[in-house]
């Protein structure tokens, strides 16, 4: 694709014929302070016109530029953590990336967390390499780190295309804009416009004067003042919609930004909005689940275990990868979207629930911020300190893809009325409301008819007496082998496999 792309910016002809579809909506990530935000700004400034770049009054999360004829959508939120909640809800928006890469600095942290979410997405991306103003960088050896990151740029092996650019000069920002067009050309991204309103929401704030507002790009469809709008967190009416340039519009078509009042409640980031009624409590009960790890073992079509790691230190880590390479070498069924040291983080859970895997920490913690997202995506998280029991478990996981078939028999489910510790116990009180629970059997959790997980009981007690097995209404509380995610009005259902 390098090859014919760079041969397309020799034929100056081919970017200024006119291209019928919508303009590409493009996502900037990258490392903290490698300049991604100098240079949307350069951009901004050196492609908006000047009686709307001193317009601007107020920041929507996302602009428009005009380049040779053609519009440009830049999304301006930041970090890739916001790009995966979008994923992670429904919401994927952006049709191309822009890494940025200090020539400096080189790959960094968070250059790796954005090419994990950027392959996870299956988006096509262009590395801007930055800072070329600055004396003695080298190209090279970012184009060789990007390769041990399985990142091939142009004349490493690859196509992915790279750009040299310079934030503060301007320097290749023309050749970044041509590159962004060319591969938009590539997509053919339709107008969609005859289709109903869609859009996805890329950032929203309770305002104190103005009440809840939600700036959001159109996916589909166009987007009118006085229709009614909703979420799956909130609903209204449209009131107003301001541009980019600040100035108030009538409607917003595909892949404009648009700042939203009218919501009786602040929706989510990464939520998609439609144009109706709002979504009822059972219509959210009845949307299909994003498949949880357990769906994967029940559905050997799937074929793969997907895995997030992140581990105390780098030893540990190339321990445990180590160790899971070798178990890859009999099957391709384990996949490892990122690996990493640290505690698990909210990009961790946002980058688990867009590709639907499972989590595993070793030695690690987890904030509450990031334990409670991990609850409200239905993230699934395992904590080990032994390595061999990790592997224990992914062999079994492997063990249970394999089956051809997995019948399961309910014996009975109980609802989760209460969350309460113990020292560092956590334990679920229940109410059993249909058949019966005992000790013996193996407990799904479920939440919203999605499984989220399975283990074994550690003990049952009502009061302080250990028990066995409780009945219709008897309440009891219990602990489990795992460590499961389990929330006031979750379903905990008793089943045996044969």
């Amino acid at each position: 694709m390098v090859r014919e792309t760079r041969a397309k910016l020799e034929n100056k002809q081919s970017i200024k014929q006119e291209i019928p579809g919508r303009p590409p909506v493009v996502a900037v990530l990258g490392h903290v302070d490698h300049g991604k935000t100098t240079l949307l700004d350069y951009i901004r400034k050196s492609h908006v016109a000047a009686k709307e770049a001193g317009g601007i009054t107020q920041h929507i999360g996302a602009y428009q530029i005009d380049y040779q004829k053609r519009k440009i959508t830049f999304i301006d939120t930041p970090g890739h953590e916001a790009f995966s909640a979008m994923r992670a809800r429904g919401g994927q928006i952006s049709d191309i990336v822009v890494l940025v890469i200090a020539a400096d600095d080189g790959v960094m942290p968070q250059t790796r967390e954005s090419i994990a979410h950027i392959k996870a997405a299956g988006v096509p991306f262009i590395v801007a390499i930055n800072k070329m103003d600055l004396p003695g960088v080298s190209v090279d050896k970012v184009k060789k780190q990007l390769a041990e990151e399985d990142v091939l740029v142009e004349g490493y092996g690859g196509d992915v295309v790279t750009v040299l650019v310079s934030a503060k000069t301007g320097q290749g920002t023309d050749e970044l804009l041509e590159m962004i067009c060319l591969l938009a050309d590539i997509a053919e991204l339709k107008e969609e416009k005859n289709n109903p309103f869609s859009g996805v929401v890329i950032e929203a704030r309770l305002d104190k004067s103005r009440g809840p507002s939600a700036s959001l790009i159109v996916k589909e469809g166009v987007l009118r003042i006085g229709e009614p709008i909703a979420t799956n967190s909130a609903s209204g009416k449209t009131r107003s919609l301001t541009d980019s340039g600040g100035r108030p519009v009538r409607e917003a078509l595909p892949s404009t930004p648009v700042e939203v009042l009218g919501f009786t409640s602040v929706p989510k980031v990464g939520e998609v909005a439609k144009s109706g009624a709002p979504v009822t409590a059972q219509q959210k009960k009845e949307k299909p689940a994003r498949p949880s790890l357990q769906d994967k073992l029940a559905k050997p079509a799937e074929n793969e275990i997907r895995l997030i790691l992140k581990a105390d230190a780098a030893g540990s880590l190339e321990a445990i990868t180590g160790a899971i390479e070798r178990l890859k070498e009999d099957t391709k069924e384990v996949k490892v979207y990122y690996e990493a040291t640290g505690d698990i983080s909210e990009s961790d859970i946002l980058l688990a629930a867009s590709t639907g895997s499972l989590i595993i920490g070793f030695n690690v913690g987890i904030g509450a911020a990031a334990e409670k997202l991990a609850s409200e995506e239905g993230v699934l998280i395992r904590k080990y300190q032994l390595i061999y029991e990790l592997l224990e478990e992914l062999e079994e996981g492997l063990e249970a893809l394999k089956e051809k078939k997995v019948e399961e028999k309910i014996y009975g489910e109980a609802e989760v009325i209460d969350v309460f510790r113990m020292e560092d116990v956590k334990i679920a009180g229940c109410r059993v409301i249909d058949g019966r629970i005992s000790k013996s059997d193996t407990i799904a959790l479920k939440r919203g008819g999605k499984k989220l997980g399975e283990s074994r009981v550690v003990s049952m007690k009502h009061r302080e007496t250990n028990i066995n097995q409780a009945s219709v209404d008897e309440e009891f509380g219990v602990t489990f082998e795992k460590d499961l995610p389990f929330t006031k009005g979750d379903i905990i259902v008793a089943i045996s496999r044969s």
